[in-house]
This record gives structure tokens, C-alpha cells and sequence, in this order.
């Protein structure tokens, strides 16, 4: 096994997450086999109980693992499928450790951070990078591991001390460490600045770490005299310095890993060049089309996303992939309007008119509507009436988990006349609780007690959009992360009054899928599908919205049937006039090419 290690210095959201995927890609396109694990020095056990404000969304898995946001990116990227322990924090490997001691595996030994701790780290990278994730048996070629945080940073020391070990213990040929750092550019002289890069380098190497290769974030290409500079004072050669400049999406990220040679250098740290499976040229042609065929999208699609957290966009960061992979499938430019859930409440009508105002221009001025998942009752009303909007006035809607739920409730006050219809999350005491708590579920303990992770969904109308969708299959798989779920009980009156539920699993006591038959285009999911949206094969659901978005759901419902996804070509009708949409390769990254924060 080949190691890839991926560090950051200086600050953080410096993109390391977008690189170690970027790395990924590169690798997979000279015929290695990639796999992945992310490092997350915090104490919590996983990413569940933490806020979206604070660390962006909650990634779902197959097996019910909440993880980092950047798995996200690792699967997208690479067309893989994860698991829980790809992701190490620094609370699991001590809940580890003591469970060891608990049991006396330590035979009385003072329990310490050296070795005990770092020898668990270690332990458990070689055991995960040992895991297939790509659906083919036996191991991947290399893991590229990135390691959470910057440098120097106190909770991060155990695992630095750890892989400084791991390094000489898989030894020189066996391990690539890319140290990803900051060159600013100061405005007042317009000189690129090495001093912040030199330092942490100087960081990195007092803690036992040698960096092979160095990618440098900066405005513009590195100049030749400040490599120079760098490799003098850093001890890395100037060709394995890189610099990971502004490009206009970043779709272009790999094509310029790749122009600047950077397999080389990593394919030669890792004493590969002669491995039989390796090309010397990295294949990214599909790459490179995508992401001009991106730059040159024009007409636009606006989506508006009624939510609570909309003041950080990476708390809904796999929704706005799976928005951006449907709309570059249909040849659209994604515009996303954050709608703030609360802005369109009346309490804001009186107390914050300008912004009530301006909420509801963004979401009468949009082409489709989407309420996604959330916790807590603030904003709940808003969603509600974003919800009846759309009902009322046939914009397309797609409610993802609470949203779904919203879409239950509100159509149980408007159309059953069931005034006080509510879910039991927000009002315990309602006489009409068309949402209740799952009898499985736990109050008192929150990390990990939700319904999560993959499950199956049975369709039971297939002339619904949503099974023509998904290619009229009886089934699918999609992945969870809810403690609530619609009411069983008023199933029936919901759907003597129009209300469809088309999608359920196995008990069919649970529903999964919620249709408005009458509607252009009215759909909400218990699930996420928003998690198994590839840039090659878009959600289908998401694929429905923009469609219906742009006027061109009957085609695509009547055009073919994806029985595996989205990845074929597909023929839609436009003006009377068949027109053919290239594949787009399932093994890619995002844009930000559309004016959304990638």
C-alpha cells in the first residue's frame, strides 16, 4: 500500500480537502486504484451532533456514518463508497484506546499518548486503507489521507507525531506527503509573499515531517523567482513546487495538477514509475471538456432554497453539487437563491420588512423551489409557506427530509382544514400530529440514534414521476438521517383528499416518497438523495426539478429509462427539436462556474 498525505499550514479553508480529492483524481486517471480517509483532530466521535453554522453539513454514508463534509467531496470525486471508519477523529481513537485499557489489553502498562495513542492511529490508517471502495475486490494501490486543521495546531499534535512514526514505518518509497500552504499576495506592493509558507514547513519538519511536495494557494502562478525562494528555504525541488491558483471552476483543478507535472513528482516519492498498471500521462480529457463545457453554460435556471442554515453555504454543500450535476446535465447555469426560512415568516413582515420583502421577491422570482433538511422549529412556519407557494401556484418543489414533512403538514392545514396540524418535533401537544417520533429513536441520546445511513424505498404507483425517474425500477436504495417520519395513522386521509405516497419501505408503514399527482412538479423524500448524486449520473430527483424547472420534465419522463442511473446519454426535446446531451464522467469535482460558492 501507497500513502498520499495531505497537510495544510498557515490558515485554514485553504482547500485541502478540494486538493487531496483533486490527487485522487489524478492518480485514478494513470490507472492506480484510490481510496480515502480523513482526519478530524476534534473530540466529538463523529460529525452528528454538530452544528451546520459551525462545521458546515453532516455527511451521510452507506453504513449510517455522519461524517465530514470533505467525504463528500472524496466520494464525488473518485465515484467511490465510503465507510464510517474512513473518517478518524481523535474522540474515536481515544473511545479506542480506553475500551483497550478497560479490558486489560495493556497488561497494567501506564496507558499514554506515546505509543499507545499513536500506535492506535497508525493501526487504524492501515486497517481502512486496507478496505475496497470502489466496488472491485482486494485493496486500492495508494490512500491519500488528509489530515484535518493546520500545522502546529494543539489537538492535531498526536496524529503529526503519529504520521511522522507511520512515514518511517512504510518507509521512503512508500509515502508521498503534499503540505498545502498559503502565499499571499500583499496589495500595497503586489508581491507574492513566501515568509508564511516558510514557517510552516519549518513547523512541519520540527515535527517530524518532510514535506516532497509543496501546493501553494495564491491569486495568480506562482513567479519563477519566488519558487526558487521556496524550494532554497523549504528543501522541496522547484519542479515539486506547485501553485493552486484562482481558475474560473474548479473542474480545471486536475488539468492543472496535471500541467504542472504534479503525478510526477507523487508518482516518484512513491517509487512507482515503473509500476505495471501506470501510465505516464494521467487521461483527463473528459476532465478538461467538462470543465469548458461548463464555463461556456449561459442560460440560467434559478433555484430557490428555502432553509435555516443559508447563511453558510457548505451547510448544504452535497445538495448544491446535486443541483449543479442535474442542471449541467440538461446544459443549464445553476443561479441558487438563498431564501433565509424565517425572512418569509409573518413575525418578519412586522418586525423586519425590507428583508420580508426581499425573501419573498427571490422566491416568487425563481424557477423551482427546494426546501431541504433541517432541526429545530425555527424557520419551520416559513418552510411551510414556501411549501403552499409552490403547491398553489405549480412551481416545481422538491422537499428533502423536513421538507417533506412540511409538505405533509402544510397540505393537511390547507386542504384537510386541520388548522393545528404540526409534527410533535415542534409541538408536542398538537391533536393533529401528522409527523411523530420513531418508536426506535432516543430522546435523551442524540449522536447516532437517527434513522441513518442506506435503506430501501419500494415504489407502489409506478405511473408516479418518481418511479419514471428512477427508470421505473421497484425499488431503490438512498441514505437517511432523520428521528422523525409522517404519521401511519393519517396516511389515508392524506391520500383520499389527492396527497400520494408513492415511494415506502418494506413495512410500508413508512413513508418515503410523497407525490401531488395534479402538480407539474411536487415531490418530497424522508431520504437524501442529494448524498449518491455523481457529476455522471445526477439525482434523479434533482434531475426532475431542474427539468421541470426549465420546461422539459415530459420530455425527459418519456425520453429513456435509467435503470443505473443517469450516466448515459439522454435525449430531450427542446422546441420540437431532439437534442443529444454529452455523458458527463462520473469520476469528477464541482464548479463554482455557476456564481454558487463550490
Amino acid at each position: 500500500m501507497k500513502y498520499v498525505l495531505v497537510t495544510g499550514g498557515v490558515v485554514s479553508g485553504l482547500g485541502k480537502g478540494v486538493t487531496a480529492s483533486s490527487i485522487g483524481v489524478l492518480l485514478k486517471a494513470c490507472g492506480l486504484r484510490v481510496t480515502s480517509i480523513k482526519i478530524d483532530p476534534y473530540l466529538n466521535t463523529d460529525a452528528g451532533t454538530m452544528s451546520p453554522f459551525e462545521h458546515g453539513e453532516v455527511y451521510v454514508l452507506d453504513d449510517g456514518g455522519e461524517v465530514d463534509l470533505d467525504l463528500g467531496n472524496y466520494e464525488r470525486f473518485l465515484d467511490i463508497k465510503l465507510t464510517r471508519d474512513n473518517n478518524i477523529t481523535t474522540g474515536k481513537i481515544y473511545q479506542a484506546v480506553i475500551d483497550k485499557e478497560r479490558r486489560g489489553d495493556y497488561l497494567g502498562k501506564t496507558v499514554q499518548v506515546v505509543p499507545h495513542i499513536t500506535d492506535a492511529i497508525q493501526e487504524w490508517i492501515e486497517r481502512v486503507a486496507l478496505i475496497p471502495v470502489d466496488g472491485l475486490p482486494g485493496p486500492a494501490d495508494v490512500c491519500v489521507i488528509e489530515l484535518g486543521g493546520t500545522i502546529g495546531d494543539i489537538e492535531s499534535m498526536p496524529f503529526t507525531e503519529a504520521l511522522g512514526q507511520f512515514s518511517y514505518r512504510v518507509g521512503a518509497g512508500n509515502f508521498c506527503l503534499i503540505h498545502v500552504s498559503l502565499v499571499p499576495v500583499i496589495s500595497a506592493v503586489g508581491e507574492q509573499k513566501t515568509k508564511p509558507t516558510q514557517h510552516s514547513v519549518r513547523g512541519l519538519r520540527s515535527l517530524g515531517l518532510t514535506p516532497n511536495i509543496l501546493a501553494c494557494r495564491s491569486t495568480s502562478a506562482l513567479e519563477e523567482n519566488v519558487k526558487q525562494k521556496l524550494s532554497q528555504f523549504c528543501h522541496v525541488p522547484a519542479e515539486n513546487i506547485i501553485t493552486l491558483y484562482d481558475v474560473p471552476n474548479i473542474w480545471h483543478l486536475p488539468s492543472l495538477l496535471r500541467d504542472q507535472k504534479a503525478h510526477e513528482g507523487i508518482l516518484g516519492a512513491l517509487n512507482l514509475p515503473g509500476f505495471v498498471n501506470v501510465a505516464r500521462e494521467p487521461n483527463l480529457k473528459e476532465w478538461t471538456s467538462r470543465a469548458e463545457f461548463c464555463d461556456m453554460l449561459l442560460e440560467p435556471v434559478r433555484i430557490a432554497v428555502v432553509g435555516k442554515y443559508t447563511g453558510l453555504s457548505d451547510s448544504y454543500l452535497s445538495l448544491l453539487k446535486a443541483l449543479l450535476h442535474a442542471s449541467v446535465s440538461l446544459r443549464k447555469k445553476l443561479v441558487v437563491d438563498w431564501v433565509p426560512a424565517s425572512d418569509i415568516e409573518d413575525e418578519t413582515a412586522r418586525e423586519n420588512p425590507d428583508a420580508y420583502k426581499a425573501a419573498w421577491k427571490l422566491l416568487k422570482g425563481a424557477d423551482g423551489v427546494l426546501v431541504p433538511g433541517g432541526f429545530g422549529d425555527r424557520g419551520v412556519e416559513g418552510k411551510i409557506l414556501a411549501a403552499k407557494y409552490a403547491r398553489e401556484n405549480r412551481i416545481p418543489f422538491l422537499g428533502i427530509c423536513l421538507g417533506m414533512q412540511i409538505a405533509v403538514i402544510e397540505f393537511a392545514r390547507s386542504i384537510l382544514g386541520l388548522q393545528d396540524a404540526n409534527s410533535t418535533e415542534f409541538d408536542p401537544d398538537t391533536k393533529s400530529p401528522c409527523v411523530v417520533f420513531m418508536p426506535e429513536g432516543s430522546k435523551t441520546h442524540l449522536g447516532g440514534t437517527m434513522r441513518l445511513g442506506s435503506r430501501r424505498t419500494y415504489f407502489q404507483v409506478m405511473d408516479s414521476k418518481s418511479a419514471k425517474l428512477y427508470g421505473n425500477r421497484g425499488f431503490v436504495d438512498e441514505r437517511h438521517r432523520h428521528r422523525y417520519e409522517v404519521n401511519p395513522d393519517m396516511v389515508s386521509s392524506l391520500e383520499d383528499a389527492g396527497l400520494l405516497f408513492t415511494g415506502k419501505d418494506k413495512t410500508r408503514q413508512r413513508m418515503e416518497i410523497v407525490e401531488l399527482p395534479n402538480h407539474p412538479y411536487y415531490i418530497g423524500t424522508q431520504f437524501h438523495p442529494e448524498f449518491k448524486s455523481r457529476p455522471g449520473k445526477p439525482s434523479a430527483l434533482f434531475l426532475g426539478l431542474i427539468a421541470a424547472a426549465c420546461g422539459q420534465l415530459d420530455p425527459l419522463l418519456h425520453a429513456h429509462k435509467f435503470p443505473n442511473g443517469m450516466a448515459k446519454k439522454i435525449s430531450l426535446y427542446q422546441n420540437g427539436n431532439a437534442t443529444k446531451f454529452a455523458k458527463i464522467p462520473a469520476d469528477g469535482i464541482y464548479s463554482n462556474c455557476n456564481g454558487v460558492h463550490a
